[in-house]
């Protein structure tokens, strides 16, 4: 632990390496210590816990994982980040894995040895919701899920029915997990600064995710709905079926997606599923 915290501060760090955050990547580096342990708190007791990283970049959020004694896998793309987290390597106890790969392409199970792990990350802003996509829907069940986002696709996961950041997002996340926003950051805290705030989602997967052809259903059933959000039912889910689909699942085909919860999106997915398989 006093090797970890005798490292020289962040900054110091990125700039005795010449390195700058790179926008084509959504970079944006936390470099406050008290705000990344915040993070390791909220993402529970982590003694002796595995947690898979995204994008550590110069390992902000690395540094107080592993002070909080975390086993740590990093998958970061940038390379030019790799002495930084060669560094922090080296005063890990052996606590730390690098894996440089794209997080989009990578598979977790191999990397994590098929153990479900908590994933905690300051997600680069240009592929944070695809890749909670990919960990909600996908074959790879993370343990639970403690990442930052920009404050506005934090609450489009949280939504409720009839709010404006209600869409496909909150409908897929509530499906398969419990979300709650559990911190937010003004951009100020970021270098540099994005020109939003952000926010950091606790995601605890359900103990039973619907089966994969139902969550499948449920992916096209809302993608449909909100792509037309303004218009009713029977002409956003046309493609799908329409009104007929909304009778089978004993919805008025007259009202809008963002007056729908999640029982009757679920409901949609499963008359369409019925409907697929009389075909």
């Amino acid at each position: 632990m006093s090797a970890l915290t005798d490292l020289p501060p962040l900054r110091q760090s990125l700039e005795a390496h010449g390195l700058m955050a790179d926008k084509g990547l959504g970079q944006h580096f936390l470099l406050d210590l008290n705000i990344t342990r915040k993070i390791a708190r909220l993402a529970g007791p982590l003694e002796g816990a595995k947690v898979l990283e995204i994008g550590p970049g110069p390992g902000g959020l690395t540094r107080a994982l592993l002070e909080a004694g975390a086993h740590v896998t990093a998958i970061e793309k940038d390379v030019r980040f790799l002495p930084l987290l060669n560094e922090l390597q080296e005063v890990s106890d052996g606590r730390l894995t690098i894996q440089m790969a794209d997080a989009l392409k990578v598979d977790e199970a191999a990397l994590t040895a098929g153990h479900p792990v908590a994933i905690v990350s300051n997600l680069p802003y240009n592929i944070g919701t695809a890749l909670l996509i990919k960990w909600l829907t996908g074959p790879y069940r993370p343990a639970a899920m403690t990442l930052m986002f920009q404050k506005e696709v934090a609450q489009r996961i949280v939504a409720r029915p009839g709010d404006d950041a209600y869409g496909r997002l909150a409908v897929i996340a509530q499906a398969t997990a419990q979300a709650k926003i559990v911190m937010e950051a003004p951009a100020r805290a970021f270098t540099p600064p994005p020109k939003v705030d952000s926010a950091v989602v606790r995601l605890d997967p359900l103990n039973e995710r619907p089966p994969e052809a139902l969550l499948g259903a449920l992916e096209r059933v809302s993608q449909a709905a909100f792509g037309q959000r303004r218009k009713m039912l029977r002409a956003s889910l046309k493609v799908l079926g329409g009104a007929a689909l909304c009778d089978g699942a004993g919805i008025d085909s007259a009202r809008r997606a963002e007056t729908l919860s999640l029982e009757e999106f679920m409901g949609l997915a499963e008359a369409l599923r019925r409907v697929e398989g009389a075909r």
